[in-house]
């Protein structure tokens, strides 16, 4: 568990499906991770999903009404493929939250904590975001965060079709950060 001033990181748990229902009904924008879903049932499925991944897939918690608000999904990647045994040290997290809750410091305040988590406790080597290049907020959030952007995958993947049935692609930022550019920036704010 991961705590902040206002909020609590922490694996899904049962009682999780009507907040995880409220905000994966109606994403504000199509999320890169493609987690919209359609009905309750759907929503309990990824629920499910959430709860068998443990500390994988966190939920967002506001402290003071106990309220799941969003999620962060953080898992390790290996990329050195030329070794069997070679670290998880590159984890690429995805931050979802209700549309109500946006705008309110909450995303920067989750971002941190869970950066100094997989850094500090997980040993990450490298951070890396996808963004959508229409998704200005999460640019700038990402940029707060002191992460350089590394590139743009032009119409790298789709999540909806026009009228016509077509998939719409969407050009995608990378933004990253390595541990020893975030202890530096940590320790000239200190």
């Amino acid at each position: 568990m991961i705590t902040t001033k206002r909020l609590i990181l922490r694996p899904f748990e049962e009682k999780d499906l009507e907040d995880l229902y409220e905000y994966l009904h109606e994403p504000l924008v199509p999320c890169f991770c493609d987690m919209h879903v359609e009905s309750k049932q759907e929503a309990k499925a990824a629920l499910e999903e959430r709860i068998e991944q443990g500390e994988e897939y966190l939920a967002i918690v506001e402290k003071t009404t106990g309220k799941v608000i969003g999620e962060a999904i953080a898992m390790p990647e290996q990329v050195n493929c030329s070794k069997e045994d070679a670290a998880l040290d590159t984890y690429s997290p995805c931050l979802l939250f209700g549309s109500q809750h946006h705008k309110k410091g909450y995303a920067y305040e989750a971002m941190v904590a869970l950066y100094d988590y997989l850094f500090f406790e997980k040993n990450a080597r490298r951070i890396y975001i996808y963004t959508e290049d229409y998704n200005l907020p999460c640019q700038r959030l990402v940029e707060k965060l002191g992460m350089r952007h590394e590139g743009t995958f032009r119409e790298f993947v789709s999540f909806i079709n026009d009228s016509s049935g077509n998939p719409i692609y969407d050009n995608t930022m990378q933004y990253a950060i390595l541990k020893r550019e975030w202890e530096s920036q940590k320790a000239q704010n200190q």
